[in-house]
Formats: structure tokens, sequence, C-alpha cells
């Protein structure tokens, strides 16, 4: 029982990272469409504004995932990262080329600089989900087992490929959904209509990359298939689908406000989707939860230190998002600092 519900816990927090993570990685990918210096001026600009307040929390997801399988399923962590080490470690280079990147692209002043800068964040924001992606279709179909070797088989397959596909587009809607809300949060009624119609049609991507990977996975994952076309997995992919009616619906309104909700819950369900396919299995056929799970005693210790985890980080990370949506989080500009630095014609009380 209590191995079923840390790997509940595990799968929520990669929901959580395919959400929140997906979501950077997403406003990396319109950063590298959106065309050259002049031309993508605006979509840079305000891809800079948006993400500059919280990019770095979002990788506390990926902490969390990743201690919950080395402590909760040490011959899961073991079998993975064994077998597919090459796209993790492709995955974790672009992680940090992307902050890299992100981070020295504003500050840097030659217009050369920002483009060598801009170019490594875009293109790892866009290689990074693509491998974690084909990495997640090697397990879904059972290309890994313990004791299997690393080869390129299985990570290159045709489900995952078709996942890591599926992953990129995924985050490129997300990231096109918030910032159509930022845009307008922004006071950049052109860029509204712009992320908007980025958003339709990255949807429509993926629910043709979504249909494509089902298919596939009937012959190439067969136990992820029967689990997907019936049951609890079922379920959470008529869940996403009506998500993502509703976020179309959302985003041809004037306002288009709770979009970003929705679109949240098609990618949250369809990851949820996935792991309810896979009962009780963590790698089918061949690695159930049960014989993965550490010891009764680490799996108890490791509730207590996650429940103690969310009640202390879960409200700061609400309260950091919350903040930032509603503008909050906003960088001082030198007239701001000119405004409350005594000496300089104002004071601190003058905000």
């Amino acid at each position: 029982m209590t191995a079923n519900l840390i790997a509940a816990v595990l799968l929520l927090a990669v929901a959580a990272y395919a959400c929140a993570g997906g979501t950077d990685y997403g406003a990396g990918f319109w950063d590298l469409t959106a065309g050259g210096a002049e031309r993508g001026k605006r979509p840079r600009w305000l891809i800079d504004h948006a993400m500059a307040p919280v990019w770095e929390v979002n990788n506390v997801w990926l902490i969390f995932v990743f201690i919950i399988m080395w402590t909760g399923f040490p011959t899961l962590f073991q079998t993975v990262f064994s077998a597919m080490w090459l796209p993790l470690a492709l995955a974790a280079i672009g992680m940090v080329l992307r902050g890299a990147g992100f981070a020295l692209r504003k500050p840097a002043r030659r217009l050369a600089r920002r483009r060598i800068f801009g170019a490594v964040f875009a293109v790892a924001s866009l290689l990074t989900p693509f491998f974690l992606g084909a990495a997640v279709g090697g397990i879904a179909s059972g290309r890994v087992a313990p004791g299997t070797e690393a080869s390129a088989e299985a990570w290159s397959n045709p489900t995952s490929v078709l996942f890591g596909l599926l992953t990129v587009a995924s985050t490129a809607f997300l990231g096109a959904v918030f910032l159509a809300r930022d845009a307008a949060r922004f006071g950049a009624p052109d860029l509204v209509g712009y992320f908007r119609l980025r958003a339709l049609g990255s949807l429509a991507v993926v629910t043709v990359l979504g249909l494509a990977a089902l298919a596939v996975t009937h012959g190439d994952a067969p136990y992820v298939w029967n689990g997907l076309t019936g049951g609890l997995g079922l379920g959470f992919v008529v869940l996403a689908a009506v998500c993502a009616a509703a976020t179309v619906w959302l985003l041809l309104r004037a306002s288009g406000a709770w979009s970003r909700f929705t679109a949240v819950g098609v990618v949250a369900a369809a990851v949820i989707a996935w792991g309810a396919a896979q009962r009780p299995y963590l790698i089918p056929t061949s690695l159930t939860v049960a014989e993965a799970a550490g010891a009764p005693t680490t799996l108890r210790w490791l509730g207590v230190v996650t429940l103690v985890a969310v009640l202390l980080v879960g409200p700061a990370v609400v309260l950091l998002y919350w903040l930032d949506t509603h503008g909050e989080l906003e960088s001082l500009t030198d007239a701001d600092l000119q405004r409350s630095a005594p000496g300089l014609g104002g004071t601190a009380d003058d905000d």
C-alpha cells in the first residue's frame, strides 16, 4: 500500500514538472521560431519578462522526481539510468546550457553574443524535452528491464520518437497559452493574438501526434495501449480531450480567462493517463511497483518527508506563482532605483 502511494506521488511529481517545466520549454520553442532579430524582437521581449521571475523554481519538481526514484524505487532508478544514460545525459546537458543561455542573453551588450546565447537557450529548449519524452517512450514500450544494457534502440524506437515529438509539441502548446495571457498582463495586445494563434496551432499538432502515438502503441507498446483504451487510463484520456476542447473555446473568447488551467489540465491528464495505463508496472511488463520498491521503513520515512516537503514548499511555490501571474514580481527599472535611493531625487518612502 505504501509503495503504491509513493508511486502515485512520483507520477504527480512528473505531471507537475511536465506542466511547470514544460511551460518554460515551450517559451524557448517560440523564442527559436520567432524569426530574425527585428521580427522576433517583441515576442522575445515578452518571453524574457514572463519567464524571468520563476523559471528556476520549476526544476524543483524534477529534483523531487529524482529523489523519489532513487530513494523509493532504486531498482527503477538504476534500470532507467543504466539503459538510457545517453538521452538522459543529453537532456541534462540541455538543461544546463538552456539555463546559462537564458541567464547570459539579457545582460550581453553585443548583438552577436545575445544571438549566440539566445540560440543556445532556444535549441536546448527544443532538444531537452525531446530526449526526456524519448526516455519515457522507451519505458512505456518495455524496452528496458533490470539488467538491460544501454542501446540506441531503447530510446530511438517508434514509440520513443513519437513520445519525444509529442512532448515538444505539448511544451509549445503550454508556452503559447501562458504567453498569450502574459501578453495581456504586460499590455501587449498585438502579442495576445500572436500567441493565441500559435496555441491553437500547437494544440492541433498535439492532437495529431497524440492520435499517432496511440496508434503506434497498439503494436509497439500493447500493454500501455490496452491501459489507455480502457479503465482509469481511458478516463484520463477523455479528461485530456475535454480540457483540450475547453482550451480552444476559452482561447477563442475575448478574455481567454482560465485557459491556463485547462491547458495544464490537458498535459497533466495525459501524463496521469500514461501512468494509470502502466499499472501495476513501473516498466511494462518487467518491473512492478512492488518489485521496484525499497525497504518498507524507507518508504514510510519517504512518505513522511514528502508530506513535510509539501507542507513547507507547496504554499511557497503557490504564492510565487500567484505573485508572478498578478504582476507582483516585475523587475526594478533604473527609474525605480533612482526614486528609492537616498540623494538621487527621492526617498525610500516615495512609493
